[in-house]
């Protein structure tokens, strides 16, 4: 028989690729879309594998809803967040309420109904600006922002139920991840789609800070690897490319892929608050590659350009209002 997988958050970006490879797999997918009244499923209504999944429409923060989704199923990947930080400054009770409560609820009810694995998704924005690097997983955490404390409360709250009721349960730590369907907020696709749609001019906040890109094929087959580990019951584990740049060096390479001659522009509404901006990060993957051999195989130039071809596709670009700052 088929091993049955539920994949919360599977109408955003990562989640819906996640879905299609688990699809690609084998696995008996059902997938869990935010409830709303027009029945909209996200980017699941983009995935060529639609009519193979199972579509779930609900809520993580409701416990009753989280115990009714996890009957017979064997493996939950759980990415359902709220995860974009500009909001989280202006609404910080929702992403308690959603990644901490909707963790807790997803962990109960795993318990509950006695599933096998339980994949939670972590963030490297935990770390907050680096201390040391390449960033390894034991180092310490920093709240910089409310989004990446509710982030750690939610590990924490997945770590617990490990600890004290023995939850099958690991964490994956994924780095800065780009592609397909990404959402606007994220850097890559504001400088491809602003570029796409014309500008001369590119609206961006600070371009010091660096991170470690991965592309979302890669940072899919990281969650499979880890799935698939017995000894990662208990451990948290980064999925980086050990590969650090600037977000100029990022804006330049994309121009350079682009062919593009166009000026950059700082923004104040998307700067972050001085003490809330993480300066580095850069992943150390050693401890992925040591319990899986797992290695990310797409360098980032190339990942840019999947992605560039994608978001220049004007069925994709029209889904996108470049002109305005998503948070």
């Amino acid at each position: 028989m088929k091993e049955t997988v539920l994949v919360t958050g599977a109408d955003g970006f990562i989640g819906s690729h996640l879905v299609e490879m688990l699809v690609k797999k084998g696995y008996k997918v059902k997938a869990l879309s935010l409830y709303n009244s027009f029945n909209y499923w996200g980017w699941l209504e983009d995935i060529d594998c639609l009519d193979d999944i199972e579509v779930l429409n609900g809520d993580i923060r409701d416990p009753y809803f989280c115990r009714h989704i996890t009957k017979n199923v064997d493996t939950i990947y759980h990415l359902a967040a709220l995860i974009a930080i500009p909001y989280s400054y202006v609404a910080p009770e929702s992403y308690v309420a959603t990644n901490v409560t909707g963790t807790l609820n997803i962990c109960q009810a795993a318990i509950d109904n006695g599933v096998s694995r339980v994949i939670h998704t972590s963030t490297s924005e935990v770390y907050g600006t680096a201390q040391y690097v390449p960033i390894d997983e034991k180092h310490p955490l920093q709240a910089q922002s409310p989004y990446s404390a509710s982030k750690i409360g939610a590990d924490a709250m997945a770590m617990s139920y490990y600890n004290a009721f023995e939850l099958p349960v690991s964490i994956a730590r994924p780095f800065n991840t780009y592609g397909p369907r990404q959402s606007a907020r994220a850097i890559i696709p504001t400088i491809i789609s602003q570029i796409a749609n014309g500008e001369k001019q590119i609206k961006l906040g600070d371009l010091s800070p660096t991170r470690d890109f991965n592309y979302v094929s890669d940072t899919c087959e990281g969650f499979l690897a880890i799935a698939n580990c017995s000894q990662a019951f208990g451990e948290v584990i980064n999925i980086g490319s050990n590969y650090e740049i600037s977000m100029a060096d990022t804006l330049n390479l994309i121009k350079s892929i682009m062919a593009s001659d166009v000026e950059f522009i700082s923004e104040q509404q998307r700067l972050r608050p001085e003490n809330s901006e993480v300066f580095r990060l850069w992943c150390d993957n050693k401890k992925l590659l040591n319990l899986t051999s797992f290695a990310p195989k797409i360098s980032l130039e190339a990942g840019l350009q999947k992605t560039v071809q994608w978001f220049t596709q004007s069925e994709n670009l029209s889904k996108y209002k470049h002109s305005i700052y998503n948070v």
